[in-house]
């Protein structure tokens, strides 16, 4: 595709899906994007792609909003804002009525996304249509347990990602596994003495390890009609305290199962845009459970890119050009942030190693078009830190899928959680 002057990318965030989707924009129509962090980060410094722009008090709202526009008031063309980072899809839908005379704000409502981010709420709407969801129940911070029909282990996590943001306690965490009745009340009453009265969702824990994970990505157009649908087998997941849970290696292909329920979902839901899902396959039934939608495309979006479905085009198609990508069957690839050698050691499905090994490998910060002797240092070095965080923090997979248990943890600041 021909470079067009007519869009200028303006990304919200400076981690690798922020890179992923200057990518994305770079791959398919050669232009150059403004990747907005709050600190500078190693994704996107020394890059031929990238204009960053640091702005420390990016959380703010009326800072984002500000910036924005002056960013569109220099642009060669209509701006589009995108994200992967929750926080910011909701600031962008909150401010839309601010932003749309001078940028395209490509993200559902607020009452939407609110529907969906409030996790009780996305539990509920599970249970009725019928989409496979782990048993739940809902308590708030400070609150006692009580009695709860569910069997430990189990894992709670926020109900409310924002207030959550905004609390600090010794061993706060992304998500929580519990072992027991006891911890889960400390966890509740910590919780509710640093100032989180918010619902905390409690759900049975769905037993294996990083390898029964798979990831799904749709794409609903402005009339609710999906355009796009593609996912894969997550092989390894990051388990550092910041990363936990973002897939470290996806083996990409068809899930019919999954694919089927997430559109039943966003169809339902009458979405529009990306929306990216993490499920659960339960080894003892073959059946993928949904964990909750993710109302962006993921950290890990360069896996649609390297499949032959470019994110930037399904944008462009439906608030710019009205040109809908025509593409063949999504190309089945290897996408992967850690070298071969340590992918080799956790996995053990002989099935899947063939289907590793059989695999074009994509790496999402690897642009042979966006190339310097720092950046290219950067990234392998990168690459091979990992051997060091797995060695730190990953519970090591088990033939055959035996549990693996989420880690615990504080987790690292929003300045901090950019550079991982």
């Amino acid at each position: 595709m021909g470079n067009l002057a007519a869009v200028h990318p303006v990304i919200l965030g400076g981690d690798a899906g922020a890179y992923s989707l200057a990518r994305a924009f770079h791959e398919g129509y050669g232009v150059t994007s403004t990747v907005v962090s709050i600190r500078p980060t190693p994704n996107v410094a020394h890059s031929n792609i990238i204009q960053n722009v640091v702005e420390p008090r990016l959380d703010d709202p009326a800072v984002m909003v500000e910036l924005v526009r002056r960013i569109a008031a220099t642009a060669p063309g209509p701006v589009i804002a995108v994200t992967c980072v929750d926080w910011y899809v909701r600031a962008l839908a909150e401010h839309r009525a601010r932003l749309e005379d001078v940028a395209v704000v490509p993200y559902p409502s607020v009452g939407l996304l609110d529907r969906v981010m409030d996790k009780q709420r996305f539990s509920e709407l599970c249970h009725e249509l019928g989409v496979p969801h782990p048993r739940t129940e809902v308590r708030d911070g400070g609150e006692p347990v009580g009695d709860l029909d569910l069997r430990f282990p189990v894992i709670a996590k926020p109900g409310d990602n924002t207030a959550w943001h905004q609390v600090s306690f010794p061993g706060k965490a992304k998500v929580h596994l519990v072992r027991d009745r006891a911890e889960l009340a400390a966890l509740l009453k910590a919780a509710g003495d640093a100032g989180y009265r918010r619902p905390m969702i409690v759900q049975e824990y769905v037993p294996g390890d990083d390898s029964q994970m798979r990831i799904m990505t749709t794409y609903s157009d402005l009339e609710g009609t999906v355009r796009m649908a593609w996912g894969g087998r997550v092989l390894l997941e990051e388990h550092t305290p910041g990363t936990l849970g973002n897939p470290a290696a996806i083996l990409t292909g068809s899930l019919p199962q999954v694919e089927a329920d997430a559109r039943r979902l966003v169809e339902h839901l009458g979405w529009t845009g990306f929306a990216n899902f993490d499920v659960k396959v339960d080894p003892r039934t073959g059946v993928g459970h949904f964990f909750e939608l993710n109302p962006r495309t993921g950290r890990s979006n360069y896996y649609l890119t390297a499949s032959g479905l470019n994110p930037a085009a399904y944008w462009m198609a439906d608030h710019l050009t009205g040109h809908w990508p025509h593409h063949a069957e999504p190309l089945e690839v290897l996408y992967r942030i850690v070298p071969g050698f340590l992918l080799d050691k956790y996995v053990h499905d002989e099935s899947v190693r063939a289907a590793v090994r059989r695999a074009p490998v994509v790496h999402p910060l690897k642009y042979r078009r966006d190339l310097s002797p720092r950046r290219d240092a950067w990234v392998r070095l990168a690459e091979l830190n990992q051997v060091r965080k797995f060695s730190q923090h990953h519970p090591l997979q088990e033939t055959g899928g035996a549990s693996g248990q989420p880690g615990f943890g504080e987790p690292l600041p929003s300045s901090e959680r950019e550079v991982a």
